[in-house]
């Protein structure tokens, strides 16, 4: 008897393009969402969005609440819940990069309210999928939340953002490749859960940017559109999924180990942009797309060697050999890598010296 069965969430409202935040307080009351809204940012996506939305909401005699957090941590995460709890919100708002929006996402969560995207910057797919990354102490994990009910991403404002933002949101996608190279390797040597429309889904993202490296350039407003399409894409293939899997294999371990050795050294997206080099290499060897990935990064002036993430040869190889610890997800790194293999990897791929 056939007794399969799946429950996606997806946002109702994508709404991408030319000056589409002048539209916001429109298409968020197309949601029939009721109450006061709460607006969770930080100091310049206010500046930049934050206080023009405001200003629309009260056009229509709606006056929102605006929370300012200055980190992503447990600590900002009660802030805006405390605060919430005071005005009582008919739902609340993520306006900025990923800080703000994964707080706004996990305090909606625990609130039980409903939740707006609308970013700043086209630095992850977490501005439309139903994940957020938690901090725990010096380590963060990507838990389950409820997606956004719309997604607002005004193409003039994500052009104009610091292009590592930009250049990290795209490598954090071409790193899909490797993620469902390892979902795949799970399948087959584990029989984990897997979705063959979320992997394919999941794919062409990636192959979007590596396609179009060459036209994603600084300041430019389709490469914007190019980008934050493939980050939405990449965002739907986690909800129809139900897990991270089809965007997060051994390149955000490795990313992850880097960040406890690390904090804050380097950008996320850039840092699972070179465990996407290595990690395809381990997928593939010489016959695998680990040369692509490579050119598409250098394409992009994202970066490829650890000199350039601003991480030495050995906390490279410390991340590369211990990152299999970092949580319970079977990928390419197995139960480990020998230091000797991890020193060869990094070598042959050119991540170091």
């Amino acid at each position: 008897m056939f007794d399969k069965s799946t429950w996606i969430r997806l946002p109702r409202n994508v709404v991408v393009g030319h000056g589409v935040l002048s539209q916001a307080a429109s298409a968020i009351a197309e949601l029939h969402l009721r109450g006061q809204p709460l607006i969770v940012t930080s100091s310049t996506p206010r500046k930049v969005a934050a206080d023009r939305i405001a200003e629309d909401f009260k056009t229509e005699s709606i006056s929102p609440v605006i929370v300012e957090v200055n980190d992503a941590s447990a600590k900002a995460i009660e802030q805006v819940i405390e605060r919430a709890r005071e005005v009582d919100p008919g739902y609340l708002i993520g306006v900025g990069g990923g800080k703000p929006i994964d707080i706004a996402k996990l305090a909606a969560e625990e609130l039980g309210r409903g939740f707006v995207s609308i970013p700043t910057a086209a630095s992850h797919d977490g501005i439309v999928s139903g994940r957020a990354s938690v901090p725990d102490g010096d380590v963060r994990h990507s838990v389950a939340a409820e997606p956004p009910h719309a997604v607002i991403a005004d193409t003039t404002i994500l052009a104009e953002a610091p292009w590592e933002l930009t250049t990290a949101g795209c490598a954090d996608i071409i790193s899909n490749y490797t993620a469902v190279a390892d979902w795949r390797l799970a399948r087959r040597l584990k029989n984990v859960p897997y979705s063959e429309y979320a992997a394919a889904l999941s794919e062409m993202t990636a192959e979007i940017l590596v396609g179009n490296a060459e036209s994603i350039r600084p300041g430019l407003e389709e490469s914007a559109w190019i980008v934050v399409k493939a980050l939405v894409s990449s965002g739907v293939a986690m909800s129809i999924a139900g897990s991270s899997r089809p965007a997060s294999g051994a390149e955000h371990l490795f990313s992850h180990r880097l960040d406890q050795i690390a904090p804050d050294r380097a950008l996320h997206g850039h840092q699972v942009g070179v465990g996407a080099i290595m990690t395809a290499y381990l997928h593939g060897g010489d016959r695998g797309m680990w040369r692509d990935i490579r050119r598409a990064l250098e394409s992009i002036d994202a970066p490829t060697t650890a000199e350039e993430l601003g991480f030495t040869r050995e906390e490279i190889i410390e991340a590369l050999t211990t990152a299999h610890r970092v949580r319970d997800r079977y990928t390419i790194l197995g139960d480990g890598i020998d230091r000797t293999a991890a020193e060869e990897l990094a070598h042959t791929t050119g991540v170091i010296e």
